[in-house]
């Protein structure tokens, strides 16, 4: 997934994003993101996704990267506001209309009440390219995709990080 892919890379790039941080990784796949998080320095990283496969894969991936296996939730956390995080990321998470509109109001909400850094990976999907918050985003960085990515991917050629605002 190009956009978590990217975000893995700029949060390597600038592991001060992260570091000494609470870092929630929502949707995370194969943990890519929650990996480099916890790489960087993130003093505690949750890694969620919806899916118990993705957690299988989290706990493969800590291990390939030989860190002590991560945090995973596999709850949906999105409308959830209780715990503060300090960082949430967000990669490859708007890929469905209606998704992207439920994480906005999520978002909105979250930031409004716990001022966190939210970094949202994507490579410009057309669903993330209409995106009703589009004004609430600040593009951060812009990566290539590699080749093999680019192909598994319709053609996409960059991955760019955003920041809420």
């Amino acid at each position: 997934w190009p956009g978590g892919q990217a975000l893995s890379r700029y949060i390597l790039d600038n592991p001060a994003v992260t570091r000494g941080k609470k870092v929630l990784d929502l949707g995370s796949g194969c943990g890519a993101s929650a990996i480099a998080a916890f790489m960087s320095g993130a003093t505690d990283v949750l890694a969620n996704d919806v899916d118990p496969l993705a957690a299988i894969a989290i706990g493969i991936n800590c291990e390939l990267n030989k860190i002590p296996p991560l945090r995973v939730a596999t709850e949906n956390l999105i409308g959830k506001i209780e715990e503060k995080w300090d960082v949430i990321l967000l990669g490859d998470m708007f890929y469905d209309e209606e998704l992207a509109t439920d994480l906005h109001t999520w978002l909105t909400k979250y930031k409004r009440l716990h001022g966190p850094e939210i970094l949202i990976g994507d490579p410009g999907r057309a669903e993330f390219t209409k995106y009703v918050g589009q004004n609430w985003l600040q593009k951060v960085s812009e990566y290539e995709l590699p080749t093999s990515t680019k192909e598994e991917n319709y053609g996409l050629t960059s991955s760019s990080i955003w920041r809420f605002v």
